[in-house]
């Protein structure tokens, strides 16, 4: 079959690899009709390289048809229309059983000290192949798959993948009281539905923050109060320019949708290139042990949310050494929830969303579809946010 391939730093490549097949009674094999790319992917495609093994399947956003399963597969049949969750997790255990399949206690990765494996994201997550490919074996497929019905397009139920959970937590975890204040940093896949979900939810006011043009007037055009960090000399100007919106405090509650690539840290970037110059055992041990981030979302988050407020952190964070303000967090009593989305826990609230209407704009919320014959241009484009790319679904 062919299948988008890591090979090296910004080098991805759509090969023929083997077909998967049933490996242990759990499994099933889908054939996948559609795959997002993820700004997750991007990390592996910018940063993580020292945990990558060039060949690696990439992708963990894929919809598709059963075409076979394993005796122990539960109740999914040859035929079943179905989307596959971004984890791996067995449903039965005690994390899962807790609403936390992230930390399945069946899939986590313990060499690695990690949590459940993860489709198409490096050895820290059990290096299983992902979805970017035309055909995907799914472990664990008497849990995880989530059956969607016949009908509407794929775009319709493809982000219960990953972008509408992840959203949905994101907004979960912010706590934003009945008609309060969300500011949103990264107006990314993620960040643009964070906003459409805290508004749909009943937020008074959002505020989305970023700097790329077409990402800010997506967010304006449904509903959000936007600010082009272009516009601002100073951070102090940003962080008073949404307090006085605020009534002088702050948002109730700021969702960090960035994560290590934000811009403003060359130090930190410095240090992340430096990385990917060494030989890979030591890049990665420097990664695991003295990893640093690009903080500039996080610490303006911590500047931003009012006192006593929340912050929700679903941007990805690879560092281990990171210095954190932890007087000002203290001082300012202010609540921290973080954490790869739960994506069977919030399922049954997302769905009805998506049988009927759709008030989140999932119809027309990728920006491009491609062949997965593209797939090497399709993380260039990304990455660049060329071409006005938001969210690109590559079809095989």
């Amino acid at each position: 079959m062919r299948a988008v391939t890591w090979q090296g730093k910004r080098d991805v490549r759509v090969e023929t690899v083997p077909d998967p097949r049933i490996e242990q009674p759990t499994d099933a094999v889908i054939r996948v009709t559609s795959t997002g790319l993820c700004g997750s992917d991007l990390h592996l495609y910018e940063v993580f390289g020292p945990f990558m093994t060039p060949g690696d399947v990439l992708g963990h956003e894929p919809m598709g048809i059963v075409e076979e399963v394993g005796p122990e597969a539960g109740d999914l049949k040859v035929g079943d229309r179905v989307v596959v969750p971004f984890q791996i997790a067995c449903g039965h255990c005690w994390m899962c059983s807790s609403g936390l399949p992230t930390q399945c206690e069946t899939t986590q990765v313990r060499d690695e000290g990690m949590g459940a494996a993860l489709f198409g994201y490096s050895r820290l997550y059990g290096a299983v192949p992902g979805g970017q490919a035309e055909y995907l074996r799914v472990p664990q497929a008497q849990f995880g798959p989530i059956k969607v019905p016949e009908g509407p397009a794929d775009d319709r139920f493809l982000y219960l993948s990953d972008v509408l959970p992840t959203a949905w937590q994101a907004v979960q975890y912010a706590a934003i009281p009945p008609g309060g204040t969300v500011a949103v940093l990264g107006l990314g896949p993620i960040g643009d539905m964070a906003c459409r979900v805290a508004l749909h939810q009943g937020a008074e006011k959002v505020f989305g923050v970023d700097l790329v043009p077409e990402r800010l007037l997506r967010a304006r055009g449904r509903g959000v109060d936007t600010f082009d960090l272009n516009g601002f000399d100073k951070q102090e100007e940003l962080i008073e320019a949404i307090r006085d919106r605020t009534g002088g405090r702050g948002p109730d509650a700021v969702i960090d949708a960035v994560g290590t690539e934000a811009h403003g840290s060359p130090a930190a970037r410095l240090g992340q290139q430096a990385a990917g110059l060494l030989p890979q055992a030591w890049a990665a041990k420097l990664f695991q042990k003295a990893g640093t981030d690009r903080l500039a979302a996080l610490l303006l988050a911590i500047e931003l949310v009012r006192r006593g407020g929340t912050i929700s952190l679903s941007g990805v964070y690879g560092g281990a050494a990171d210095p954190l303000p932890l007087l000002t967090l203290f001082d300012k009593q202010v609540q921290l929830r973080m954490g790869q989305a739960n994506v069977r826990r919030w399922v049954d609230d997302i769905l009805p969303l998506l049988v009927d209407e759709d008030p989140l704009g999932v119809d027309g919320f990728a920006t491009h579809h491609v062949p997965l014959a593209e797939g090497a241009e399709a993380y260039k484009t990304f990455q660049e946010t060329a071409d006005g790319a938001v969210k690109i679904v590559m079809r095989p």
